[in-house]
């Protein structure tokens, strides 16, 4: 009972990592519709400037929906399907004693591919860019340039939080999907990058005049970032080092 739930889950997980690939056109459009609403709705709230929308106003929206579409639409570029990649010359990840395969043949093991716990961490990964921007429209007011400028600068500076990391978990996405062997680093280090900017832009705005309701929202905002981003290290970062699927599918490799 125990294998068939699990070979269950496994071709569950198959047909959803497939969809996300085949459906990324419809995904990506369904973003923008929604993202973009968002948006309209934010600037047209009561605590919206009110001499009208601005280009300054539009910008930091502009940015923060179409930064993650240009980065899937560029990652896909980059990494088409069913390309062959090389592996790092330097291997970071050394726990463990595996034996390395050839490229080709490790596409005809059982356990290839983003498939399993893998596929969470995909809609995990995935997920991260709309939870992100929410977030930053509920937190952030929409602002010009009669708005204050410690104001201003908060608000840029989570913009271009959201824009910059929201773009990276997008490649990663991306690079995960397609079974490029830089993925596991390379989410390491948009880990690590998403830990210092919030880190940066409390340092930032340490201090400004900014008004007590948003400075609040902020706060919270800028800790559940580093709750996200510390839960997902210590849930994945052993699974990237330790699984005999991650270690197959993107190092080329079997444990002896």
């Amino acid at each position: 009972m125990i294998e068939r739930f699990t070979s269950s889950l496994t071709r569950r997980s198959v047909a959803v990592v497939r969809s996300l690939d085949s459906e990324m056109p419809l995904i990506l459009l369904m973003w923008v519709a929604v993202a973009t609403f968002a948006c309209v709705m934010r600037i047209g709230l009561p605590d919206a400037p009110t001499n009208g929308v601005h280009w300054t106003v539009a910008l930091p929206y502009i940015l923060v929906v179409g930064g993650p579409v240009l980065a899937v639409m560029l990652a896909l570029r980059l990494f088409p399907s069913g390309a062959l990649y090389t592996q790092p010359e330097i291997r970071l990840s050394r726990y463990g004693r595996w034996a390395q395969l050839d490229c080709v043949k490790v596409r005809r093991l059982p356990k290839f591919g983003a498939a399993g716990l893998m596929a969470l961490l995909l809609l995990g990964i995935l997920l991260n860019v709309p939870v992100r921007t929410f977030e930053f429209l509920v937190a952030m007011p929409a602002v010009d340039q009669a708005t204050s400028g410690a104001l201003r600068l908060a608000v840029y500076a989570m913009t271009a939080d959201v824009v910059i990391t929201s773009s990276l978990y997008a490649v990663a996405f991306v690079m995960a999907l397609r079974l490029v062997p830089w993925f596991p680093r390379f989410l390491g280090i948009v880990w690590g990058l998403d830990l210092l900017a919030q880190l940066a832009i409390g340092q930032l705005v340490s201090g400004q005049q900014i008004p007590g309701d948003v400075n609040t929202a902020l706060s919270l905002m800028l800790e559940g970032n580093i709750q996200k981003a510390g839960i997902g290290i210590a849930l994945w970062l052993p699974y990237l080092i330790m699984s005999d699927r991650v270690n197959l599918t993107y190092r080329n490799r079997v444990r002896i």
